[in-house]
């Protein structure tokens, strides 16, 4: 018995459930949703390294399928023949990275693509923005995936860091959470990108610790399961944007870890797979940032994820990349 009592994870359930995935290609939700192929092979590939099966799936399979939605302007699309995007770029990036696949793909051209995608506005105090695509989308994601992506080819000091330190120091509320750009609402999914990218950049200086902190420990309800915002429902993908960022902020103990669990536990199918929540359709992307949560808290037999680039532990390590670690206040280790 753990101090997670009898919450059990269904394993093998869902290992299976991420392994029939893709074989479902007779069903109209398979082409529904071919803009989101990259996004779900990152998603069950993180769930898998978590659960400690990463052969799980043909590595050499996803490779070249991976490399072959590169695009000609670097970037990567959500499919092959997709536009570039940012998103999917990012989500590239990882799973050549978990894969050990990284060396494959020409970084310069990545790094190339992003930084086409930054825009300085001198009538904002000097802030920079990233855009998603070249159609001019900007919010604070954007400006995350831009500096952690070049993390991994190590030439983020090509981007307006400062500037964009700014932006995201704009769109900070008087409650300590982030919204997707200056003057929007604070939610916890832009909390994450926040306060990831200021992780990465070593301004966590900027964050409002304990007013912030607060406002996420707030996000989980009596039923152990948390919200993005003030008056919404409970969902398990909460479990990572809350929970990554409470864990960066070096709080993750502001919140219960054993209500969590049996939250997240109870919103998993029999048949394999988690849904936002009890009762609901599971999905590829609840199953990853539900199990991504549990390793948060440490639930027993998880690989440990790391709360900035929500991949395990250990690939980020292998990439040198968790010196993000280096740069957390002082202060913030009392």
């Amino acid at each position: 018995m753990t101090m997670f009592g009898t919450n059990q994870l269904l394993v093998d359930k869902h290992v299976e459930f991420i392994q029939n995935l893709d074989k479902k290609q007779d069903g109209l939700e398979y082409w529904m949703t071919e803009h989101l192929r990259v996004s779900g092979i990152y998603w069950g590939l993180v769930a898998l390294f978590l659960l400690d099966r990463p052969q799980a799936l043909d590595h050499e399979q996803i490779i070249a399928y991976v490399r072959g939605c590169q695009n000609a302007d670097g970037g990567f699309g959500g499919h092959t023949h997709h536009d570039s995007h940012l998103l999917y770029t990012m989500s590239s990036v990882q799973i050549l990275s978990m894969l050990n696949a990284l060396d494959q793909i020409d970084g310069k051209k990545v790094t190339k693509y992003v930084l086409s995608l930054q825009q300085t506005n001198k009538q904002t105090n000097g802030q920079t923005t990233v855009c998603g695509d070249v159609w001019g989308e900007h919010d604070t994601r954007f400006a995350f995936i831009a500096m952690a992506v070049l993390s991994f080819f190590n030439t983020q000091d090509q981007l307006d860091t400062n500037g964009i330190v700014e932006y995201i120091r704009g769109a900070m509320n008087y409650d300590g959470g982030f919204g997707s750009k200056p003057g929007g609402e604070s939610h916890a999914a832009q909390v994450y990108t926040c306060v990831a990218a200021l992780a990465v950049a070593g301004r966590l200086d900027v964050v409002d610790r304990d007013r912030l902190s607060g406002w996420l420990a707030e996000r989980q309800l009596l039923c152990g399961g948390m919200n993005g915002r003030p008056q919404k429902l409970e969902d398990v993908c909460y479990a990572w944007w809350v929970g990554s960022a409470l864990d960066i902020l070096r709080r993750r103990h502001w919140i219960s870890a054993e209500k969590l669990v049996e939250f997240v536990v109870s919103a998993q199918d029999e048949n394999g797979g988690i849904a936002d929540r009890p009762g609901d359709v599971a999905d590829v992307y609840h199953t990853c940032f539900g199990i991504a949560g549990l390793s948060l808290v440490r639930y027993p037999g998880l690989n440990e994820v790391d709360p900035v680039y929500c991949m395990p532990r250990s690939v980020v390590r292998r990439l040198g990349l968790h010196k993000w670690q280096d740069k957390v206040p002082e202060s913030w280790s009392q």
